[in-house]
């Protein structure tokens, strides 16, 4: 299935036919606790990650937090 990722084309592959946001974001190398995403110009709440299953074409945008000061 090919998803768009901060504006760049993934082709994402598991091995269940539901492809999970969760489960997408873990297979990119990314965190629960240090990121935002935006799901097709919407804010996903990290409680709902679990639940949120992703289709062809959708577009993601990962924003990284970072601690400084």
């Amino acid at each position: 299935m090919k998803i768009k990722v901060n504006g760049k084309e993934k082709n994402i592959e598991l091995e269940n036919e539901k492809v999970l946001l969760s489960s997408t974001l873990k297979l990119l190398g990314y965190s629960q606790n240090n990121v935002v995403v935006e799901l097709n110009s919407i804010i996903i709440n990290s409680t709902k990650w679990e639940n949120e299953i992703l289709k062809e074409g959708d577009k993601l945008e990962i924003v990284s937090i970072v601690g400084g000061g």
